[in-house]
């Protein structure tokens, strides 16, 4: 069916408010009144008009209009409620009998229904439609260390409210966040009821915290598992060595094996971040030389140089033949 945007029908604004509606309607009521106007389709646009001031002069009816309108209607302007919009009304305490609602287009009659009412003209049915508030979406920056171990963050985000003029409006909500440990970049933690409220006592919306990791000096993070890079000595790495690395849980002690080289990887099981399945520390091995040299250090250079004369490595970039 087709989404009927009633500001439009009466030339207000979204924000209007109700005295300015009310003006609107009575303004174009006059204007197209069967009774006055010669206007061809003025009927119609006279009808028109009348939906129009029905569904926003009352506030709860108009919170509902308008939370449909933001998500119920696509491009093409046709109309599809969104999931989990229950909508219905009746027309009971003082308004409309059953053959008086038949003059309510679709559009209308799928929002606020119908039934048996009063006599009387415009006015006076209560909105019973229900619909879930909106979810939240929030993020929060943490240290990686906060993400290791856990914390409490407070954190502000916006909600959106119906007020008393049924005007939605938004309000700033300030909540405590209890962190899990082993959260990682991008995860999301998921608050029951912390997001807008409901509309006719439905059920709030969720709020949806997505970690943010700040960046570290030290270790940089790939999933669960944490990437450092650890300087070693020529020597160290020659003769293998024990060193002290650190983890963000303490530190640890690792074996440089023999003849490590520049760019090998070593692994640390289970001291990446924490989960079901723990991540790893993955350790780098870079090769660390003094900036400067001593005579002493030099000569011994020397004589390296000279009792690994056959050593080149970078023989393998030499074409063959050469």
């Amino acid at each position: 069916m087709d989404f009927k945007d009633y500001y439009a029908t009466l030339g207000v604004k979204e924000d209007a408010s109700p005295d300015e509606i009310k003006k609107a309607y009575r303004k174009l009521a006059r204007k197209y009144h069967p009774d006055v106007s010669k206007e061809e389709g003025s009927e119609d646009k006279f009808k028109d008009v009348g939906e129009a001031y029905e569904a926003l002069k009352d506030p709860e009816k108009r919170a509902e209009y308008d939370e449909l309108r933001k998500y119920g209607a696509n491009q093409k302007g046709n109309f599809q409620p969104p999931p989990g919009w229950q909508g219905g009304a009746s027309f009971g305490g003082g308004g409309y009998t059953e053959a008086d609602s038949a003059q309510f287009s679709e559009f209308f009659e799928s929002i606020f229904g119908g039934g048996k009412g009063g006599a009387g003209g415009f006015g006076g049915f209560r909105q019973r439609a229900h619909m879930r508030g909106e979810d939240v979406h929030a993020r929060v920056a943490l240290f990686l260390e906060e993400a290791y171990n856990g914390c409490e963050k407070q954190m502000q985000f916006e909600v959106t409210e119906v007020g008393a003029d049924g005007r939605p409006f938004r309000r700033t909500k300030t909540l405590k966040v209890k962190i899990p440990a082993g959260m990682k970049q991008g995860q999301h933690i998921r608050l029951r009821g912390q997001g807008s409220p409901g509309i006719g006592g439905s059920e709030s919306g969720d709020l949806f915290v997505e970690v943010d990791l700040a960046p570290h000096p030290v270790f940089t993070v790939e999933g669960r598992d944490l990437i450092m890079t650890l300087p070693v000595t020529p020597w160290e790495a020659a003769l293998g060595a024990s060193v002290t690395v650190p983890t963000l849980g303490s530190k640890l002690k690792l074996k440089v094996p023999k003849g490590a080289t520049g760019g090998q990887k070593l692994r640390l099981k289970g001291k990446g971040l924490p989960g079901k399945q723990p991540g790893d520390q993955i350790v780098i091995l870079q090769i660390a030389l003094p900036k400067t040299h001593s005579e002493a250090s030099e000569a011994l250079y020397q004589k390296l140089a000279e009792a690994e004369a056959d050593f080149n490595p970078r023989a393998h970039l030499e074409p063959e033949g050469a």
